[in-house]
């Protein structure tokens, strides 16, 4: 009698291996999935281990970790009519997984494509000074709009950030030359700033030592020991002005 290869066995074994092998999934600890049952959402699964009916169930995988997205550069004219190429990057993740795969087809896609039609129409509606020196606000404002949009389809939109404003070369000349200007006009109030208070010192000063002969004196005396040195053999007495007045006061009478 020969051998007879045990097909009956196999025929058993090859869908229990493939039951156990669709039934059984492992998920991560950041990642959920939806499940369609004949076709109707059923609550999600996971993570660890979760059993799925074969042939009857279907998962789509969602990883629920921050997706830091490159928004590709966009041509912008600002508001002040200066063309601009101005890129960004966002930070997004699921939060509600079913609505992101029975609300849109994908959700990575429509993020995308929002994130740069609002780009363009908000920074178009800026000037470039806002747009280079107020990046705060503008950030927070993108943040909120595309937040706004994405709600619908379970996604949280965490932060928005302008990376890199390239500006045409005759722009940036203009802007050094104003620069420049700026740097100029500060100076020059700083400048006047610093003649105004000692002229009002010295104002100040006159005032005290015109109330107090005595000071007028002091004074006198200390000027002569300034213009003083140990080896200098000329000395030079200032002549006050009141000594002069004496004179012009005679001639005058005459």
């Amino acid at each position: 009698m020969g051998f007879e290869f045990p097909w009956n066995i196999i025929i058993i074994a090859v869908p229990i291996i493939y039951f156990f092998s669709s039934a059984f999934r492992i998920l991560n600890e950041y990642e959920r999935g939806v499940i369609f049952r004949l076709g109707r959402v059923i609550p999600i699964k996971g993570p660890g281990l979760i059993l799925l009916w074969p042939i009857i169930d279907k998962i789509v995988k969602i990883s629920l970790r921050t997706v830091t997205m490159d928004v590709p550069s966009q041509d912008i004219i600002t508001k002040d009519n200066i063309s601009v190429k101005v890129n960004a990057v966002v930070y997004f993740k699921v939060i509600e997984p079913i609505k992101a795969v029975t609300e849109i087809e994908d959700y990575l896609f429509g993020t995308s494509q929002i994130a740069q039609t609002t780009l363009r129409s908000i920074l178009g509606q800026s000037h470039l000074d806002d747009l280079l020196s107020n990046r705060e606000s503008i950030n927070s404002e993108l943040q909120k709009i595309i937040d706004l949009q994405t709600e619908a389809w379970g996604i949280k939109v965490t932060a928005v950030e302008v990376k890199n404003v390239d500006i045409p070369v005759e722009m940036q000349r203009a802007l050094a030359r104003q620069a420049e200007a700026e740097r100029e006009r500060r100076a020059k109030i700083i400048h006047s700033e610093g003649e105004f208070q000692a002229a009002q010192k010295l104002a100040d000063a006159a005032k005290i030592i015109g109330t107090e002969p005595a000071a007028l004196q002091l004074r006198y005396l200390q000027t002569l020991t300034e213009i003083s040195t140990e080896n200098q053999t000329t000395i030079v007495f200032p002549i006050p002005i009141d000594l002069l007045k004496i004179f012009t006061d005679a001639l005058s009478r005459k």
